[in-house]
C-alpha cells in the first residue's frame, strides 16, 4: 500500500496496490515501459500535424512546445503492451495520436470558451493567436484525427472515437449549462465529468484493447479502468484548483470558481457549509469572474477547513480504487504494473 499525503489539510488516504518501486508522483518512472513508444509518438504527432497552411503550423508547433502528461496516448498505449503481453500491436501509435489530437482541440475551444489565458504554465493558444485561430485549428486537428482513425480498417475504432467526439461535446454543452449555477449537484457534476472527460480516457483504453485483439471481456474491463481513472483524475483536477499554485498547476488557482464552475468542493460546501459561507459561495459562483480577491480568499479557507477537500480526495480514491480492480486479471506484465501505478499518480500528483 501507498500512503498518500496531499498538500493542504486534506488527510492522508490508503489505497491498495501492488508493490511497486516507482515514486508515486514521477509520472516518467511509471511510463518507463513505454518510453520508446512515446518518443515515437512524438514524431508521428509532428508528421500528421504538418500543413501547408502556415498558421495551422505555427500554432500547432505551440501547442507541441507547451508539453503536456498525454495521459490519454500512453493509457491507449499501455493497455495495448498489457494485453498483447509485449507483442508489437499494429496502429498502436497513429491511434494514441488521434487521442491527443481530440484531447488537444477540446483544450483550444475550452480556453476559448473560458477566456482562460494560462495554461501549462504559458500562455494559451487563444492568448497568443486570438479566439478565431484557436477555434479553427481545433476543429483542424479534429478532422485530422477523423482521417487518421480511417488506418486500422475496423468499424470499431471508428464508432468509438466518433462516440466519443460526440459525448465530449454533450458533456461543454452540460458544463456550459451548469455555468453560474449554484443548484448544481454532485450527480450533475459527475455526469459531466463523465461525458467530458473520462469519456475520452475511456475511449483510449477500450481502443488498447481492441488493437491487442483482446477478448470482449477484457475489453470491456480497460473500457471501465479508463473511465473510472479519468473520473479520478478530473476529481483531483478539482481539488488542485484549490491547494496548488500556478507554477505546480501551470494555471491560475482558482479558476473553476472565477469561470463560475461548481466543481464538487465547491458543491460541497454550498450542502455542509455555514449559512454565511453558503451565501458567499452561491453569490460567487453567479457573480463569476466579478470575484474580489478577498471574496475568493474566504471561500479558499472555508474550502479548505470544511472537509470539502477530504470529501473530493475520498471521491477521487473510490474511483482510483474500481480502477484497480478493472484490471486485477490482466497478464502479469511492466505495462499492467505501470498501468496500477498510475491509478496511485492519479491521488498522488500535484500537478
Amino acid at each position: 500500500t501507498f500512503k498518500l499525503i496531499h498538500p493542504g489539510p486534506a488527510k492522508p488516504i490508503i489505497i491498495s496496490c501492488m508493490t511497486s518501486t516507482v515514486k508515486t508522483n514521477d509520472l516518467s518512472q511509471i511510463l518507463a515501459p513505454i518510453s520508446l513508444e512515446f518518443k515515437d509518438l512524438d514524431q508521428v504527432i509532428r508528421d500528421r500535424l504538418a500543413s501547408k497552411v502556415a498558421l495551422i503550423d505555427q500554432i500547432s508547433t505551440y501547442i507541441i512546445q507547451a508539453g503536456g502528461k498525454r495521459v490519454r496516448p500512453a493509457l491507449l498505449m499501455l493497455i495495448a503492451k498489457a494485453l498483447a503481453n509485449g507483442k508489437p500491436t499494429p496502429h498502436t501509435l497513429e491511434m494514441a495520436a488521434v487521442v491527443e489530437f481530440i484531447h488537444t482541440a477540446t483544450l483550444l475551444h475550452d480556453d476559448v470558451v473560458d477566456e482562460s489565458t494560462l495554461r501549462r504554465g504559458r500562455e494559451t493558444a487563444n492568448a497568443a493567436f486570438g479566439n478565431a485561430a484557436s477555434v479553427l485549428v481545433g476543429d483542424f486537428l479534429y478532422s485530422r484525427a477523423f482521417q487518421m482513425m480511417v488506418g486500422p480498417n475496423d468499424l470499431r475504432v471508428m464508432q468509438i472515437l466518433s462516440d466519443a467526439t460526440n459525448t465530449i461535446a454533450e458533456g461543454e454543452v452540460l458544463q456550459l449549462l451548469n455555468m453560474n449555477d449554484p443548484e448544481v449537484d454532485e450527480a450533475s457534476y459527475l455526469q459531466v465529468i463523465r461525458y467530458k472527460t473520462a469519456k475520452l480516457f475511456e475511449a483510449s483504453t477500450e481502443l488498447g484493447a481492441i488493437l491487442a485483439r483482446a477478448s470482449d471481456a477484457q475489453r470491456e474491463q480497460a473500457a471501465a479502468f479508463g473511465r473510472h481513472i479519468g473520473t479520478a483524475f478530473q476529481l483531483m483536477d478539482d481539488l488542485l484548483d484549490y491547494t496548488a499554485n500556478a507554477a505546480q498547476m501551470g494555471k491560475n488557482a482558482g479558476d473553476d470558481l472565477r469561470e463560475g464552475k461548481p466543481t464538487l468542493p465547491l458543491i460541497y460546501l454550498l450542502e455542509n457549509g455555514t449559512n454565511a459561507e453558503q451565501l458567499l459561495v452561491r453569490a460567487a459562483i453567479e457573480q463569476n469572474q466579478d470575484l474580489p480577491e478577498d471574496v475568493f480568499a474566504q471561500i479558499l479557507s472555508a474550502v479548505q477547513n470544511s472537509g470539502a477537500l477530504d470529501y473530493t480526495q475520498a471521491a477521487a480514491k473510490r474511483e482510483a480504487d474500481l480502477a484497480l480492480e478493472c484490471i486485477q486479471d490482466f497478464p502479469s506484465n511492466e505495462a499492467t504494473t505501470a498501468l496500477r501505478d498510475l491509478c496511485v499518480y492519479s491521488l498522488a500528483r500535484q500537478t
